[in-house]
């Protein structure tokens, strides 16, 4: 039954094409055999039986391969029996063959014998997406390889590249009675006006890395090698994708990209608007602007993320929908509307094999194309098309950034209207601030490239710092920035291009000097706020762990290290702007800040270790292992938290590593943990990462960097003091395999738990605070951490309770704390009060970095992180809290703090 319906769907189709389609009509006439053979066995039986004789006139085969394939594929088509992703992949694909056939055609004829070296075809456009339509030229790059490339003595690399590609252009271009392969354009070399039409591979990446226009990234976005010596052409394709996917986002690219499509608005004008002559590929809500539409979303995001970086529209819209970087419903349609646009596409070409778009202006020749596709009229095409244009066109149309506004006022009085409007105050030094920088008072601001992208930026950006708790403040910041900024083109025209991002930006300079100051030093952190999962908590530390893995590797060691200061980054500021946006709770924070650096360590121990094993090897039957303790081990870190590590290791420590230049065991792994350091605290171009304490390891700054997991259970069996066991109270392994982590864990509980004289305990307690109290002064009342009745007070009784009664012995804090809770050793109230200043805590590292007062401003942001009503709230029930710790402490271990 199914076959009797394909016969009939084409024996109509072919009906239709007779009547409609002259080039069709002379093909089947031309080519009765293949055309009764498609309608015995099907399009697809007939597909497969296309061949080239490997023994015939390449030119001839080629083309009569060509005319049968176009039988098979219009009909197919125009049958329905294939969707439009096979039709254009079958069409696709014999280019590949053709194209590569062409090369190896043309090296044979040079070089007898020679296989294909050093010389490759790299498609763009829809020949490189597999997209290509049906009378398609193929859009090519000629490559080669002085190095490989075969050649006589006497020739010049270049001049046999250039014959190789005047032969292929020859086989697959020129017309004879049999028609023509494929059209072959090479404009979109660099400089095709300058270049030979085959550019040795150096040069052009030289061009892609230094010189390159906005365009040309949208074109290698589709950018695919299909003939000749694969591998060189995968060569060239993996040295420039930093060119097109790029982490730091060049809206100055994506504006060009706009622009160039609003230029080809204007230059077809005729053909904009649905009608008779509307041009499907240029015209508005047309082919290509569902391409750019694409495009631009994949190049602002697509750095970020692999996933996005599907060269065929229809690939690239669902995979934009599926990261949540479109709608859905928009992505649908749009896929929908391609599909029907590119469907008419082939149609019009089907007419005469001409590489036309747009609609007949003529009602007749309207109908003929309406009848092939199986319409009643033009009118009818027309009506089907009005929709699927609309929408493609309005949802192109909210890119455009024409209608940003009116410029700000130049004139000092009307300034200072527009600011006191916006909501300045202070309106006068506000005037004087955007009056230094349009004369250029920061370097930043001096080119006329940079003052146009702020002017362009600057009314939305005054109208967000206006809206803002601190008006003045955050255009001070701001002024503080720029002055800090390499440059601050990019940076401006990110801000005009996602508006939303400046209100971001207002609150970050309202309230966080931390955050800002990160901004200064690199602005491209404010780059990965436009993804919406930025403000997502952090994934999962297993999961967290490979995505850093993942993304940061690299042949080069020193490029991990690099890598992992962007990514880890990253990771922290959006934390940080998770909070003060309130996106998140001060606790959730902590928790995440702890998984990037937990995760952090891991790759970059990992990568360390790999790098020292590649002159030291490894020690056998011995592995390193990481003691976390303080705020990494209780998994609640802030932002300016430093990691507190021990390094250790299991095994002999009289082995010897077995590398090419051998280490004694304690001698390696002094020098591993140093590099492990080095890796995670000293800066790079991209900036540091983190401060790493090692003073907690036995014997403190006297012992060794490293120690055997045998001499660090040694140490705490005889030498270790009561505060040294404190904090191990707060250790926790995280590196090292699952049975090194048990055996530490195990032996850290042995320690904690053994009997101990609680009044001993308890002068060694307040002994140790009495010393820290002597050596570091609060900064202030909000001192949170330092000052009397805080955190650190608080820790003190956990950890009293934990050592002298051995409950509650658990490196997170808030679950010690419950388990003595619930077993009557600490008074209930003290979970709370460890709640409410943790999360002042954590805020007060972003708003207050120095634990000293809080800018009126932000005081109503501090007490919603912390869960309190308003500021007076919060003032009561920090009081109330630190009281708390006062009479435990008092109740625990001494009259007086």
């Amino acid at each position: 039954m199914k076959a009797t319906h394909s016969r009939d769907a084409l024996a109509e189709a072919a009906a239709r094409a007779r009547g409609h389609s002259p080039f069709l009509h002379r093909l089947f006439d031309r080519n009765s055999d293949f055309f009764e053979l498609i309608l015995a066995d099907g399009v697809v039986a007939a597909h497969d039986a296309i061949s080239v004789d490997a023994e015939a006139d390449i030119a001839g085969a080629l083309r009569q391969a060509r005319q049968q394939l176009a039988m098979a594929t219009a009909l197919g088509d125009l049958s329905g029996i294939l969707s439009f992703t096979e039709t254009v992949h079958w069409l696709s694909d014999f280019a590949d063959f053709a194209v590569d056939r062409a090369i190896s055609v043309a090296f044979a004829e040079r070089f007898d014998g020679e296989e294909v070296k050093g010389f490759a075809a790299i498609a763009l456009g829809k020949h490189g997406s597999r997209e290509l339509n049906y009378s398609s030229d193929v859009d090519l790059i000629l490559l080669f390889d002085p190095a490989t490339l075969p050649h006589r003595n006497r020739d010049e690399p270049q001049q046999v590249a250039v014959r190789i590609a005047r032969r292929i252009v020859e086989i697959l271009q020129e017309r004879t009675e049999a028609g023509y392969v494929f059209r072959v354009d090479l404009r979109l070399r660099p400089s095709p006006e300058a270049t030979p039409i085959a550019l040795p591979v150096n040069a052009a990446i030289s061009h892609y890395e230094s010189s390159a226009e906005a365009w040309e990234r949208a074109a290698f976005i589709r950018a695919r090698t299909v003939g000749g010596d694969r591998e060189f052409g995968d060569y060239f394709l993996s040295a420039i994708r930093p060119f097109i996917w790029r982490r730091a986002l060049d809206f100055g690219a994506i504006s060009e990209i706009r622009a160039m499509s609003r230029r080809i608005r204007d230059h077809y004008a005729q053909g904009q608007q649905l009608g008779p002559g509307y041009d499907l590929k240029r015209g508005r809500g047309g082919i290509r602007e569902i391409e750019f539409y694409a495009q631009i979303h994949q190049l602002i995001h697509g750095g970020r993320d692999e996933t996005l970086r599907a060269p065929a529209t229809l690939d690239a819209l669902a995979a934009l929908s599926e990261a949540g970087q479109i709608d859905a419903g928009d992505a649908q349609q749009l896929s929908q509307s391609y599909v029907l646009l590119r469907t008419f596409e082939h149609r019009l070409q089907m007419v005469e094999d001409r590489q036309t778009h747009s609609l007949p202006p003529n009602e007749a020749a309207l109908d003929n194309v309406a009848r092939l596709h199986g319409l009643k009229d033009g009118a009818a095409l027309l009506e089907l098309l009005a929709g699927p244009v609309a929408h493609a066109g309005a949802l192109y149309d909210d890119l455009e950034d024409e209608d940003r506004g009116e410029r700000l006022p130049s004139d000092s009085d009307a300034l200072e209207n527009a600011l006191q409007a916006a909501g300045f105050t202070r309106t006068g030094d506000g005037r004087r601030r955007i009056q230094g920088w349009r004369e250029g008072s920061h370097a930043t601001t001096r080119s006329p490239a940079a003052r146009e992208a702020l002017e362009a930026v600057l009314p939305s950006l005054i109208a967000d710092f206006g809206a803002s708790p601190d008006p003045l403040g955050a255009i001070n910041r701001f002024d503080s920035l720029l002055d800090r900024l390499p440059s601050a083109v990019n940076f401006f025209r990110l801000l005009e291009a996602r508006p939303g991002l400046g209100s971001l930006l207002a609150s970050i300079l309202s309230h966080s000097p931390a955050l800002a100051d990160e901004i200064a030093r690199r602005a491209e952190l404010f780059d990965g706020l436009i993804d919406a999962t930025a403000f997502d908590p952090p994934e999962p530390l297993e999961e967290l762990t490979s995505i850093l893995r993942t993304r940061s590797r690299s042949g080069e060691y020193q490029l991990v290290l690099d890598r992992m200061r962007q990514l880890v980054g990253e990771e922290r500021f959006a934390l940080g702007v998770q909070l003060v946006c309130k996106a998140a709770d001060p606790l959730d924070i902590a928790g995440g800040y702890a998984r990037v650096a937990e995760a952090a360590l891991a790759v970059l121990a990992d990568a360390t270790i790999a790098e020292f094993g590649e002159k030291h090897g490894r020690v056998p039957d011995s592995e390193p292992v990481i003691l976390a303790l303080g705020r990494l081990g209780g998994e609640a870190l802030t932002h300016a938290s430093d990691l507190d590590i021990v390094y250790l290791f299991t095994g002999d420590h009289g082995a010897e590593s077995d590398g090419e230049r051998p280490l004694g065991a304690t001698t390696y792994y002094q020098r591993l943990a140093q590099r492990i350091t080095a890796a995670m605290s000293v800066p790079t171009a991209s900036g540091p990462l983190y401060e790493v304490d090692t003073r907690l390891r036995p014997s403190g700054n006297q012992g060794l960097l490293a120690v055997s997991l045998q001499g660090f259970a040694c140490y705490h069996r005889d030498n270790a003091s009561s505060w040294e066991h404190m904090a191990l109270a707060r250790a926790r392994p995280v590196f090292g395999s699952d049975e090194a982590r048990e055996k530490l864990s195990a032996m850290i509980g042995k320690i904690l738990g053994r009997p101990r004289d609680a009044e001993q305990l308890r002068e060694d307690v307040l002994e140790m605070r009495t010393r820290m109290a002597g050596h570091k002064r609060p900064a202030s009342a909000l001192d949170v951490k330092l000052v009397e009745g805080g955190l650190v007070d608080l820790e003190f009784c956990v950890h009293f309770v934990q050592l002298r009664n051995g409950v509650g012995v658990d490196p997170r804090l808030w679950e010690a704390l419950a388990a003595q809770r619930d077993e009557g050793l600490i008074a209930p109230v003290l979970v709370e009060a460890h709640d409410l200043m943790t999360r002042l805590l954590v805020t007060m590292r972003l708003v207050s970095p120095e634990s000293t007062a809080i800018a009126e401003p932000s005081r109503a942001l501090v007490a919603r992180a912390c869960a309190r009503a308003d500021w007076r709230d919060l003032e009561i029930d920090y009081e109330a809290a630190r009281e708390v710790v006062r009479a435990e402490w008092r109740r625990l271990i001494a009259d007086e703090i």
